[in-house]
């Protein structure tokens, strides 16, 4: 269960280590082959293989007759490209990907619960205050838990 954020830095070749306490989770449960992919071109998503392997499945059964479907399907695959985690814990961002998002120098790389999204630092902070959570929003997600919890 990937969580909160893990400042980093990409290396100019293109390569980003994976922070400490992303590495250990990965770590943990042996995973050492990972899908780079985007859905919008503006953040890279880092999905452990097998969790993305779920992702298409779900995906494979509604592909041939939803046009969203074949839409996500097209932007995960233009953006995406199996990777595996080198000896010191650094993975290949696709250049592709990389220059559409600006993920150059500081990044953030946070834990979205089955994968990690990797957003250039400033540009991430500088929108932050734009993303601030309505009211609509909190009872969205209230409810939500609500609902999970039983209530």
């Amino acid at each position: 269960m990937f969580r909160g954020n893990h400042p980093a830095k990409i290396e100019e070749s293109g390569r980003l280590k994976l922070p400490v306490p992303f590495k250990q989770l990965l770590d943990a449960v042996n995973v050492t082959d990972l899908y780079v992919t985007s859905e919008d071109g503006q953040r890279a998503q880092i999905w452990p293989l097998g969790e993305w392997e779920k992702v298409e499945s779900l995906l494979a059964k509604h592909s041939a007759m939803n046009d969203a479907v074949t839409k996500y399907l097209d932007m995960t695959s233009y953006y995406g490209q199996q990777v595996k985690i080198d000896a010191q814990g650094r993975i290949m961002l696709p250049q592709i990907l990389r220059a559409s998002a600006r993920l150059e120098g500081d990044l953030a790389v946070m834990g979205k619960i089955t994968h990690l999204e990797v957003l250039n630092r400033a540009q991430f902070e500088q929108n932050l205050p734009a993303k601030s959570l309505s009211a609509d929003d909190r009872k969205t997600v209230g409810a939500i838990l609500a609902q999970e919890r039983g209530s």
